[in-house]
């Protein structure tokens, strides 16, 4: 079982090294943990994300099945993460919106696309516990 010790790692495509540096860590604000000649490792939101330098880039990317981000528990880290993204004019691929309304699944979201197609979802549910 993970526990705060414990790291979650994902491994996605990059086209260019430098654009994925400057959208992570210029733009959304990462942490740059290491940087290699083939890949970038991040610290994203307390877990790793390595950017692999390929050229396998999905050229016309879907919300579904692929996509990752972060899931805050307090509304106001998502709205933050909102405004960053609008003053700092990162892509959105799916614009802010509320999804399941009047349900208990009921959550806020917006998904960034960065420059190597990959998606990111950021989300905050009303009720705590369907954060899982």
């Amino acid at each position: 079982m993970r526990d705060s010790h414990n790291v979650f790692h994902l491994a996605i495509p990059c086209r260019d090294l430098d654009e994925g540096f400057d959208f992570y860590v210029t733009k959304l604000g990462c942490k740059l943990a290491r940087r290699y000649p083939d890949r970038i490792t991040l610290d994203f939101f307390g877990d790793q994300v390595v950017c692999h330098l390929t050229d396998k880039i999905d050229v016309d990317p879907h919300m579904y099945p692929r996509h990752f981000g972060i899931t805050f528990k307090h509304k106001e880290e998502w709205d933050q993460l909102l405004h960053l993204a609008r003053s700092r004019e990162i892509p959105f691929f799916y614009e802010p919106a509320r999804r399941f309304q009047g349900l208990v699944e009921e959550h806020w979201t917006f998904l960034l696309i960065d420059p190597s197609n990959n998606l990111l979802e950021f989300k905050h549910y009303l009720d705590p516990r369907m954060m899982y």
